[in-house]
């Protein structure tokens, strides 16, 4: 009898235990489709920005359009959608916290041993003091319309840096170049015990 309850419970453990690791394989799945959503919808603004109206038009993309298709999509799924970095342009938006500064560090490696960015993903449950959090990161890298205003400090036109001063007097995010690490899109929603 003692060996069928041992069995029993292991068998529960098991199927417990499949269950939660397929739960967050979802959880993983849907936060990289919303991460891919807010990067495509970012990318097509910012493509016909550049090309109706120019690099000095693209830096509100940036500043403003950004942040509402984030709180869109935030609004909408109800996570916290937000792009991140170690390299912020403006302060109040986008600095990582400890644990994004983890594995933007860990996509930095990554990137530098060779991994396709496409590959930099990261997703885990993590114990913090007000709860536990589903959190996902996944690698936003440097494309070559971004050097306009992203680039070498000689290669950023006058007009840009001109804008970018004015408005990021503590501006961390240039000297890239393409193929460089920018951030990630940062995902983080509460998950019930």
């Amino acid at each position: 009898m003692q060996h069928r309850t041992i069995l029993s419970l292991a068998s529960a453990m098991l199927l417990s235990s499949s269950f939660v690791h397929a739960e967050e394989i979802d959880r993983s799945q849907q936060a990289a489709d919303v991460s891919s959503q807010f990067m495509q919808t970012l990318g097509k603004t910012m493509k016909s920005t550049l090309k109706a109206e120019g690099p000095v038009a693209a830096i509100q993309v940036c500043s403003e359009a950004a942040p509402k298709i984030a709180g869109d999509l935030s609004r909408q799924h109800g996570w916290q959608v937000s792009r991140v970095s170690t390299r912020v342009r403006n302060p109040m938006l986008g600095t990582a916290d400890q644990w994004q500064q983890q594995i933007l560090a860990d996509f930095e490696r990554r990137l530098s041993n060779g991994e396709a960015a496409e590959s930099l993903r990261h997703s885990e449950i993590v114990s913090e003091p007000s709860g536990r959090y589903f959190r996902y990161m996944q690698a936003i890298t440097v494309g070559q319309a971004c050097l306009t205003c992203h680039g070498s400090a000689e290669n950023i036109p006058a007009p840009v840096k001109t804008i970018l001063s004015e408005h990021y007097p503590h501006d961390q995010a240039v000297g890239y170049q393409e193929g460089d690490l920018r951030g990630a899109v940062s995902i983080k929603y509460p998950i019930s015990e």
